[in-house]
């Protein structure tokens, strides 16, 4: 029996792919234990709020987890890991689909309320610009849309980095005071991004490198949590910044970037011997194209 969509557990040849089954069961875990949640009441007295904060995060951190991948796969010396990014880059869509879809749930289906807020608030409008570039990318995500747009496909597809920036921006401006979870999901996005501009310069991919850019990283995190409380609250940096020092209540979210960042070089280590280089393309052979950059 032939399936209009191939299962998302399934490679190319119709086998059982233990990563991609993987893949898709952390894909779903979230949206089944939200749904769950709601139908025990265990969401407090306002439930949709909570269901569309939840699915915000669910997306941001899917799309993170995306432009993770390139990066793990050359680190871990892990090529088939490239198999998940088209799963996670659509599961991302999913969720932010259903981020909007409770939404408009929330305002109760007044879609003239919904179109005029999305209009005049600034937090919206960037949430819903990227919506739309997520849609975009998801449709686009099949081989058949690859083979038809060309080279126009990554060009597209680079927007990923654009989308990202605009989703951290919504997350942060829809946050209230404690603004600790979206500066930590910034540090990883800049993390990603550091690592992607070494790439670029074609700087040495080593375990002191990477560690470097765990701690430029960290301390991009810093500056970025302690610049947002500045202009929005007007708290003095070298307080924030004096916070990160202070492990007595909790753990800083540039802390939490360092350690993430410090399993780049720890990856490196443990998966590419010393002085072993990675293999590079072979020049003159197109590389095949995947989703989701």
């Amino acid at each position: 029996m032939s399936h209009a969509l191939p299962l998302p557990w399934l490679d190319r040849a119709g086998r059982l792919s233990l990563l991609k089954l993987v893949a898709f069961l952390i894909a779903v875990a979230p949206a089944v234990y939200l749904a769950g949640a709601y139908a025990t009441n265990a969401l407090g007295p306002k439930p949709i709020t909570a269901l569309i904060h939840g699915t915000g995060e669910w997306t941001i951190r899917f799309l993170l987890a995306s432009l993770a991948v390139t990066p793990l796969r050359r680190v871990a010396n892990w090529p088939k890991l490239i198999n998940v990014r088209r799963l996670l880059g659509v599961t991302t869509a999913a969720y932010a689909l259903a981020h909007l879809a409770l939404y408009v749930v929330d305002q109760n289906f007044d879609l003239a309320k919904v179109v005029s807020e999305i209009a005049l608030r600034f937090y919206l409008t960037i949430g819903f610009v990227a919506l739309v570039g997520l849609i975009a990318l998801g449709a686009t995500s099949t081989d058949a849309a690859i083979r038809r747009m060309g080279a126009s496909w990554s060009r597209l597809h680079k927007a990923a980095y654009a989308i990202g920036i605009l989703g951290l921006l919504h997350y942060f401006l829809q946050s209230k005071i404690d603004v600790s979870d979206p500066v930590f999901w910034t540090g990883l996005f800049v993390l990603l991004m550091g690592w992607r501009l070494m790439q670029r310069f074609r700087l040495p991919m080593r375990p002191w490198s990477l560690a470097l850019l765990a701690v430029a990283a960290a301390l991009a995190t810093a500056g970025i949590e302690a610049a947002w409380y500045g202009i929005k609250s007007g708290i003095p940096a070298d307080l924030v910044l004096g916070a990160n020092l202070d492990f007595s209540d909790v753990i800083r979210p540039a802390w939490w970037v360092l350690a993430v960042g410090l399993t780049l070089p720890v990856v490196a280590l443990v998966r590419v011997p010393p002085g072993a280089k990675a293999p590079a393309p072979r020049a003159g052979r197109p590389q095949r194209v995947q989703p989701a950059a």
